[in-house]
């Protein structure tokens, strides 16, 4: 089932062309990563796909409703936490989330939230004495607050630790598992590997590439490398033939093979079979990052800030 469902998006600022002929859709229970560097239209694109932009061209749908036309029924079924926001600083934890509750016609309990997501304990503080962490949880619990069936995240974890990006990595996916379908906005590679079913690969405001990031991953010079040691010198043919197999070269000492699907399996059985021994085997994946440069051309940077002019 198609939840969001963006076809030939347009949107320019002036002369800039923000997001340029964009179509993609999201299906119920995904988590969809929209992945590219700072500038390359990921947040222009989601902000369209809210309604808090209007496209130039295209049209945007989000459970059949068009995001201006229909902008009280959506409001009621999509939480968004947007890449900046500002809450007052005094403000208490269990007052910004009352305060956003009465927002909506059937919001979820408060406390409930505060307890799912670890913030009981923070419930009388003040939002500018939180962690950085525990903004981010909050900013969650915003984007929850009217139930929505759809959550809008949009670089959740830029400007955390480690261990507090990982925490709320656990975060995201237990709100997938509650039954919500999101749509996540990211620069971090890492982040799109771990959390998203599939992802658009934003580059200049078109999307680049599109699918699994498995799938992103194998279409780069075979997907996966076998690199070993032989112990005996053998035919190349032997391993080239295999269907697992599309490409292979020496290094020195060494063979690497590059393919796909159960491709360790199926080098090792086969040298095996031929009486040759794979000393020093290594199995390498090949990363999102490096599809990404083979496939725009130019590596992701890190910044952090709008990808808006």
């Amino acid at each position: 089932m198609v939840i969001v469902e963006v076809d030939h998006l347009r949107k320019t600022y002036g002369n800039t062309v923000a997001v340029d002929d964009v179509s993609f859709s999201v299906e119920k229970g995904e988590i969809f990563g929209i992945l590219g560097p700072n500038g390359a239209g990921k947040t222009t694109a989601v902000e369209c796909v809210v309604g808090l932009r209007v496209p130039d061209a295209g049209s945007v749908r989000v459970l059949g409703l068009e995001p201006r036309a229909n902008r009280r029924e959506l409001r009621e079924c999509v939480g968004v936490q947007l890449q900046e926001g500002a809450l007052p600083a005094k403000l208490k934890v269990w007052e910004v989330l009352d305060l956003y509750a009465s927002f909506y016609q059937r919001p979820a309990d408060p406390n409930h939230l505060m307890e799912v997501l670890g913030l009981t304990d923070k419930r009388d503080d003040y939002f500018k004495k939180l962690s950085g962490g525990q903004k981010q949880r909050l900013s969650i619990a915003l984007a929850l607050i009217g139930q929505p069936k759809v959550a809008v995240l949009d670089e959740l974890t830029t400007g955390l630790d480690p261990q507090a990006r990982r925490d709320t990595w656990q975060l995201i996916e237990d709100v997938r598992d509650r039954g919500v379908t999101i749509l996540l906005v990211t620069h971090y590679m890492d982040e799109a590997e771990r959390l998203c079913d599939r992802v658009a690969l934003f580059d200049s405001g078109r999307i680049a590439a599109l699918d699994s990031p498995q799938g992103l991953s194998e279409r780069v010079r075979g997907g996966k490398r076998v690199r070993f040691v032989p112990s005996v010198g053998f035919d190349d043919r032997l391993l080239a033939d295999l269907p697992e197999v599309r490409g292979l070269e020496h290094q020195g000492e060494h063979v690497v093979v590059y393919g796909s699907g159960e491709l360790a399996n199926a080098v090792i059985l086969t040298l095996d079979r031929a009486g040759v021994t794979a000393k020093d085997l290594e199995l390498e994946a090949v990363s999102l990052e490096d599809a990404f440069v083979e496939l725009t051309g130019r590596r992701l940077h890190h910044e952090d800030g709008e990808d808006r002019p």
